[in-house]
């Protein structure tokens, strides 16, 4: 369970996005026109951030799996916290990364390929399945708390809020009980045969159905913002300081 180099070094780019931000000029987060150190910062402050959170995602399901009795994914390298063995790297990283830059919504990335007939109970497959989303709501409460009690300059918090909003984001998008998505893993195990089977039918569409609602259905995407925001004002968190963190992210727009 030793983190990879790619991990570290993933680490390594979000913590330089963190300083690039902190030493951006601040003076011109309130007028929208961010200093390109700021810009520069939080772009890879995010975007590292959520690689790194994505990896601990998916290491999340893999360590769950493997104290519950399939101790396959050791042997596939996902307890190594290297997102390359987290499937495909452009399917799973790259064009999630590149949704995220281009309309905010975090699209789930990687996925482990547990063996389900390893696991000791449909509880633990459960839990399996609730380990990711659950690691990302952490990481953002995690991040909420370190922006509420920490000092810092405005351009980590604009980053720092941003980031810990995506988790949310991220927990709520994943926990849906879609097939696909963790939300029907965590309870396929107690389904009847005829719906497992209607799942394993949907799995590769529904996703991308899902995505299409959001994004084609006016109200659809607003609304998992309102419900976002809703969770991230209840943890704690700084709604303005994550929509000027937004807005330097997509600073194009």
């Amino acid at each position: 369970m030793r983190p990879s180099p790619i991990f570290l070094s993933i680490l390594g780019v979000t913590i330089l996005g963190g300083v690039l931000a902190a030493f951006g000029d601040a003076t011109t987060i309130p007028s929208q026109k961010y200093d390109p150190l700021i810009i520069t910062g939080v772009v890879l402050l995010v975007a590292g951030g959520w690689i790194a959170s994505l990896t601990l995602h998916e290491f999340g399901h893999a360590v769950v799996a493997f104290r519950g009795g399939d101790h396959s994914v050791a042997h596939k390298g996902y307890l190594s916290m290297d997102v390359r063995k987290y499937t495909d790297p452009v399917l799973s990283i790259v064009l999630p990364l590149v949704f995220l830059i281009i309309g905010g919504i975090p699209l789930p990335g990687g996925a482990v390929w547990i063996e389900h007939g390893r696991l000791r109970s449909r509880g633990v497959q459960s839990w399996v399945s609730l380990a990711g989303p659950l690691s990302n709501l952490a990481v953002g409460v995690a991040l909420t708390l370190v922006v509420a009690l920490v000092p810092m300059t405005n351009g980590l918090v604009i980053g720092l809020s941003f980031l810990a909003l995506l988790q949310i984001v991220t927990f709520l998008l994943n926990i849906l009980p879609i097939p696909g998505l963790d939300g029907w893993g965590a309870i396929e195990p107690y389904l009847s045969p005829g719906a497992r089977a209607f799942g394993a039918k949907a799995r590769p569409w529904a996703p991308l159905a899902l995505f299409a609602v959001l994004w084609g259905i006016p109200g659809a995407s607003p609304l998992l913002w309102d419900v976002s925001y809703a969770i991230f004002d209840t943890v704690g968190g700084f709604k303005l300081a994550a929509m000027y963190g937004q807005d330097a992210f997509m600073f194009w727009k």
